[in-house]
């Protein structure tokens, strides 16, 4: 059975290079057999925060967001996808992370940082480490920065440098380990 990772992107303004990154993820994610939906804060239009999924009466959240738990119940991991906004993670990707809380519990994250510089968005992903920790999913050790993304992926996700493909690879080797261990674990039973 294929194992499932939601792609989370982390941006929704309009000339967003995440995009790019997002695609690029997928297929390579998909090319190992992974199912690998993209969850797009744009496309979604969730609201700012003011109740959780968990807040809702059973059966009465948004479709949006009971779409997004069913979705994230089935998950084994999740890529998260972040430009850099200010030294910090960008506003939409904090909000749709924070709706929910108890669907992300023991299952590895992975974070892929961006920038159009040449930091590919390593001050966003240390903060984002904390904040993945915190909500139940912690990061695996390595990060996959993309740095001058528009030049690094076309806009179908296409990379026009070999490096990039090589280390999403490993990226992705490292995170299918922790995919399959911690889903061998959960299997067993969780600690509480």
């Amino acid at each position: 059975m294929a194992l499932v990772c939601p792609v989370i992107l982390g941006s929704v303004r309009s000339d967003r290079q995440g995009l790019r990154v997002a695609r690029f993820l997928i297929a390579q994610l998909e090319a190992r057999g992974w199912e690998a939906p993209l969850v797009d804060p744009a496309a979604l239009q969730l609201p700012l925060l003011d109740r959780m999924y968990k807040e809702h009466p059973k059966g009465e959240a948004p479709p949006k967001l009971e779409a997004l738990a069913e979705l994230y119940r089935r998950a084994d991991a999740f890529v998260v996808v972040s430009a850099e906004y200010n030294h910090s993670v960008p506003p939409a990707l904090s909000n749709t992370l924070d709706h929910f809380l108890e669907e992300y519990f023991w299952r590895p994250s992975a974070i892929c940082c961006y920038s159009a510089g040449q930091y590919g968005g390593v001050r966003a992903a240390m903060q984002l480490r904390a904040m993945l920790a915190e909500l139940g999913m912690p990061s695996i050790p390595s990060l996959l920065p993309v740095p001058r993304v528009g030049k690094a992926l076309d806009e179908a996700g296409t990379a026009a440098e070999p490096w990039l493909t090589k280390a999403a690879g490993r990226f992705l080797d490292e995170l299918t380990w922790y995919a399959e261990a911690l889903k061998a674990q959960r299997q067993k039973g969780t600690p509480y």
